[in-house]
């Protein structure tokens, strides 16, 4: 009798937890940051960013709620052609990352801005192999610059938060290989966030992330996402 209580009051845990608007579920920590003191002009063209930080899913819904953005894409980087799989990618023996590449008007947004809501919102810059219940190098912090330019803003953010001293702890966020290959994943994880807005794990861990955007950055913030599937 004893354990089918408990049982039931788990049930009963997770249904009231369920039933909680998605921006109550949860209340995850984001931290409010000055903008890059170094950052890109507005340029003609579209532009890409591609970074990492924890499981895709949640980096992936916070830039398709950010204006500008085009297109958000859950992927992997770092690692081989060969081993762009979710499978393998879980191994974590492949040197790939759960990575996102954002594809973003410089003109609306900038790459800095971009790197502002990286850093504040979507993942703990101070935990290298580990974001919320995720561990592993496949989810470690890390940005694959795209440019030069790039390279050089992330730096020197990095080097600005630090002397700021924005976080409890010092940023361990990795500054990649230039122009490290971008593969994009499954189909299944694209817009994961938004098709499965009730899944525990979105929940929990990712919806807190987009209402941060919302409540930190409101200036950022679109409602209405920009979606895989509307692209293809």
């Amino acid at each position: 009798m004893r354990l089918q209580a408990l049982v039931g009051t788990a049930f009963a845990i997770l249904a009231a937890v369920a039933a909680l608007p998605l921006t109550q579920a949860h209340s995850e920590s984001a931290v409010r940051i000055e903008a890059p003191k170094l950052d890109a002009a507005p340029a003609e063209g579209l532009q890409t960013a591609v970074i990492a930080g924890g499981c895709f899913w949640g980096i992936q819904a916070v830039y398709q709620h950010t204006k500008g953005v085009t297109k958000a894409v859950s992927g992997y980087a770092g690692g081989d052609k060969k081993d762009a799989d979710y499978q393998r990618v879980s191994s974590a023996r492949t040197g790939h990352a759960e990575a996102v590449e954002v594809t973003f008007d410089p003109k609306v947004i900038s790459y800095g801005k971009i790197l502002q809501i990286y850093f504040s919102v979507a993942h703990d810059p101070t935990q290298l192999n580990r974001q919320g219940p995720d561990s592993g190098p496949q989810y470690r912090s890390e940005i694959f610059p795209q440019t030069e330019e790039q390279a050089k803003i992330a730096k020197a953010y990095i080097a600005q938060l630090d002397a700021a001293k924005t976080f409890p702890r010092p940023i361990v966020t990795k500054t990649g290989t230039m122009k490290a290959a971008f593969y994009p994943a499954e189909s299944y994880h694209q817009d994961y966030a938004v098709n499965n807005p009730r899944n525990m794990y979105i929940v929990i861990n990712d919806a807190p992330k987009v209402e941060n955007l919302k409540q930190i950055l409101p200036d950022l913030y679109r409602e209405k996402p920009v979606l895989v599937a509307d692209a293809n």
